[in-house]
């Protein structure tokens, strides 16, 4: 789609929009696939003057529902094969692709703005500590700033494309289509599958001639092992959780730069840029008129090399938490360094050190917020999912590595009841409530939880989960060797004792980075080019063994046309 033609069909969108009551400080949902309409869905809500609230079309209703709820949206932008779950959630459904024709009847001139720096433009939704997400209110002054400083460092051109793989939900994907617009590059979106294959997202890049890319430690891991040969143009932009020295090593060979991204949610996006060379990788300085305090607990400023907890302030802080007055009050502080009454800080809750250098050294953090995969995730919301079962008493959830570069959620619980609910119990009630990047992949019961000597929770004392499949009900054993080959394999690079016929890959844990290795090893093995897709379409031992019994079929009666 053209420039020309997406400000046409954004200006017809925005006219309409104002004819239902959209404008300033108006919030509209947005459900859509990851299309070009998507991009214009965006664009139209802004010119209207409204803010845009993105609900991934991939979360369960029940969470879907909970956004359009709190954040009392008024109109919602979608498509028809969507719009069935949420027709009854209260907002005017605007489906895009059954009534453009409508739309397409207002002028398609530009319109004048009528919101300002201070209004809203998007309200983001995240992992929240109560047991429900929040929503993160940022305006336009703040994303003004952001882009300003992004297209000078780490930079964008108009002869550059930028590959975007970041799901709309997730704050940073405002980077990966606002930088590449007003700087006159080419935005190129590719399907959520896509992002997910290794192989297939590299023939995208490949075959779009990207310059830059922006994504999580995951999916660069993710295509490293797809075998990505890289590209000598590329500019890599890395972030959305800490990640080492030995994955730089393996990317600054692969690109031209590469940058590490840091930054939270609550003040816009990223932070800090900072090249990544050599000596390993670390948080930069604060981006324009963005400024970085690292105090301790009496909010004062440390010296450097002891650690601190990160406050951050400037123009790139949220305006709050949607309707959540005291978790506002709580995070975003007055500023203790400034004469300006206004002027306040972030409390991110990340422990850092200054080195002498003048860069930041991430150490932890000071709560149990964790990073997933790139997404930021309240544990203990998950624990309060987990409490609503009648069988569990207490609950606890922590994130594991027990396989190298493969992080998973793991959920220890006390049960109420003399037989403790399984495994798949658990898992379809916590679906009911969270995207699946929340979701545990192992749950433990245990007698009592583990205390430190003042009586807390002893998260390093919890035990590694072992078998702990082989123990649920629904367990199947394989009914041949075929079958028992592809369990053995699975139970192998997921690193579980025992794997049924009718167990999920991904309800074991096993992520994109996991899925490619299966599909190599069974590539290898079998002799045959297996794509990480037909895993995503077959997760089960019984539908994958199927699978792959009929694409042998297929491979032999095209060798015997052949001969």
């Amino acid at each position: 789609m053209s420039y020309d033609e997406l400000n046409r069909r954004a200006n017809q969108l925005a006219r309409y929009l104002r004819r239902l009551g959209v404008g300033p400080e108006v919030l509209v949902g947005i459900c859509l696939e990851r299309s070009v309409e998507m991009v214009v869905g965006l664009l139209g809500i802004l010119k209207a003057g409204g803010a845009y609230v993105p609900i991934d079309p991939l979360y369960p209703p029940d969470r879907q529902a909970h956004m359009i709820q709190d954040s009392r949206i008024p109109v919602l932008l979608t498509q028809a094969n969507l719009a069935g779950g949420l027709a009854n959630a209260g907002p005017q459904v605007v489906t895009l692709d059954t009534e453009w024709e409508e739309i397409a009847q207002e002028l398609g001139e530009d319109l004048e703005s009528n919101a300002g720096p201070d209004n809203l433009a998007y309200v983001i939704y995240t992992s929240g500590s109560t047991g429900k997400p929040k929503g993160v209110e940022i305006c336009h002054r703040a994303v003004v700033n952001f882009l300003n400083s992004m297209r000078i460092t780490p930079g964008m051109e108009a002869g550059d494309t930028l590959v975007s793989v970041t799901t709309l939900s997730f704050d940073i994907f405002g980077l990966e289509l606002w930088l590449p617009l007003v700087t006159g590059a080419k935005a190129v979106i590719v399907s959520h599958q896509v992002a997910m294959d290794g192989t297939a997202l590299a023939e995208a890049m490949l075959r779009s001639g990207a310059t830059v890319m922006q994504a999580t430690p995951s999916t660069w891991r993710l295509l490293l092992q797809s075998g990505w040969e890289g590209n000598p143009r590329l500019k890599i932009l890395c972030g959305g959780e800490a990640w080492s020295r030995e994955l730089a090593e393996q990317l600054l060979p692969k690109c031209k730069t590469l940058w590490n991204m840091y930054g939270p949610t609550e003040t816009t996006i990223w932070s800090a840029v900072q090249e990544v060379r050599r000596d390993g990788v670390l948080i930069g300085h604060p981006i324009a008129n963005t400024q970085f305090y690292v105090v301790d607990s009496h909010l004062q400023l440390v010296p450097v090399g002891l650690p601190g907890e990160l406050l951050i302030g400037g123009d790139g802080l949220a305006r709050g938490y949607l309707n959540r007055p005291e978790f506002t009050s709580e995070k975003f502080i007055a500023n203790p360094f400034s004469a300006d009454r206004n002027s306040r800080l972030y409390r991110t809750g990340d422990l850092v050190r200054y080195r002498p250098d003048g860069l930041l050294e991430f150490l932890g953090r000071i709560d149990h917020q964790v990073k997933v995969r790139g997404f930021r995730i309240e544990l203990e919301e998950i624990e309060t999912a987990l409490k609503r079962h009648a069988g569990v008493q207490q609950a606890v959830v922590v994130v594991r590595e027990d396989i190298p570069d493969n992080k998973r959620l793991v959920a220890y619980f006390v049960s109420s009841d003399e037989q403790p609910p399984g495994h798949s119990e658990l898992r379809n009630l916590l679906k009911q409530h969270l995207p699946d990047y929340m979701v545990p992949s192992d749950y433990v019961a245990l007698r009592e939880l583990p205390l430190t000597p003042n009586g807390k929770i002893d998260r390093k004392a919890l035990p590694r989960p072992e078998g702990t499949r082989a123990e649920d009900s629904g367990y199947v054993a394989p009914g041949d060797a075929f079958e028992q080959y592809l369990c053995e394999a699975w139970a192998t690079v997921l690193g579980v004792e025992k794997v049924g016929i009718h167990d999920n890959f991904f309800d074991l844990g096993g992520l994109s980075l996991l899925a490619l290795r299966i599909a190599s090893v069974l590539s290898s093995e079998l002799r045959v080019d297996l794509r990480v897709a037909i895993l995503f379409d077959n997760p089960t031992i019984e539908e994958l063994a199927l699978a792959l019994e009929e694409n042998a079929m297929d491979q032999q009666a095209r060798t015997d046309r052949l001969i």
